[in-house]
């Protein structure tokens, strides 16, 4: 497959702060690739460097085989960008604002066909295109850059929390949204903080901390780096006894449950059959648990200091 992000050792300082420090990252034409971690880990630093905005300090970074630094007019001919944090021009109405972000990214050369298209996606994501930038809540905002990103097809999406802001029922829009700009073709990379939405959209997921990946690839190839939770009906934890491979039996709420290697479970299986359990459950591994093998230190020490 065709690369179209490529970084190796990338790293970027700002001062004795290490916002990148080697990182390493992969994103595949055709993919829509995860991008996870919490504030401050280089995630928003990274973006800036892949689309020109800040220049590297070491390191390569590529897109599409340009230097996003050298290249950036050249390269953003074929890429959409969707912040986290979006502003509007006050006195300017929202379909006028979309008008000039699309205009910037060649919005003329599809004349009907952009028009018809802004015309769906106001629709879908139930957007008034005639109110005033200042009027407009910080949901509304996000889906003027939104709709300006998806209106004007392109080869490479780079969303940096995209919905943020946005309602349950426009997050099920967006997903929708994405996975049809995937199903033409375009490549996505996806920085989130709702894990399930990654979860349901990403071909593969790459974990960043203190600004390197920590872990990457796809979902089920991560989930073999953690425990899959097995349960069935029963009040006595002893009754997971002896099961080769079991670890932290409990019964709770009328269920038995254990953790086991997730490689290990069909190994388990006839074990449970010639105990004749019912109610089997196999449930594996989330995104959440995946993301708090590498963070779930963090987040004790968090609470230990009362925050």
């Amino acid at each position: 497959m065709t690369t179209v992000i490529r970084t190796h050792g990338l790293t970027k300082h700002y001062g004795r702060v290490h916002a990148l420090d080697g990182l390493d990252l992969e994103v595949e034409e055709g993919q829509i690739h995860g991008f996870l971690g919490p504030n401050g880990a280089g995630k928003s630093t990274a973006i800036r460097v892949l689309l020109g905005l800040a220049r590297k300090t070491g390191g390569a970074a590529s897109v599409f085989g340009g230097d996003p630094w050298r290249d950036a007019v050249a390269l953003h001919r074929r890429i959409a960008y969707v912040p986290g944090d979006v502003s509007v021009w006050p006195n300017l109405s929202g379909g006028e604002a979309i008008d000039l972000l699309a205009r910037l990214r060649g919005a003329a050369r599809h004349g009907d066909a952009y028009r018809a298209e802004k015309e769906r996606l106001s629709e879908a994501f139930q957007f008034d295109p005639r109110k005033k930038g200042r009027a407009y809540s910080k949901g509304n905002r996000q889906k003027v850059a939104l709709i300006a990103a998806l209106s004007v097809p392109a080869d490479l999406y780079i969303l940096d929390e995209p919905t943020s802001g946005l309602d349950p029922l426009m997050e099920v829009m967006f997903r929708r949204e994405i996975a049809r700009v995937r199903a033409a073709g375009a490549t996505v990379l996806l920085s989130s903080h709702i894990l399930s939405e990654v979860e349901q959209l990403c071909d593969r997921v790459s974990i960043i901390r203190a600004g390197r990946v920590v872990e990457t690839g796809t979902l089920a190839e991560l989930r073999h780096l953690t425990r899959t939770e097995i349960s069935f009906e029963g009040t006595n934890a002893a009754t997971a006894a002896g099961i080769e491979g079991a670890h932290d039996a409990v019964a709770e709420d009328g269920r038995v449950r254990f953790t086991v290697d997730s490689d290990a479970v069909a190994g388990i299986l006839p074990e449970l059959s010639r105990r004749n359990v019912a109610g089997l459950r196999i449930a594996p591994p989330s995104l959440e648990e995946l993301f708090l093998r590498h963070y779930g230190d963090d987040l004790a020490a968090m609470e230990g200091n009362g925050r």
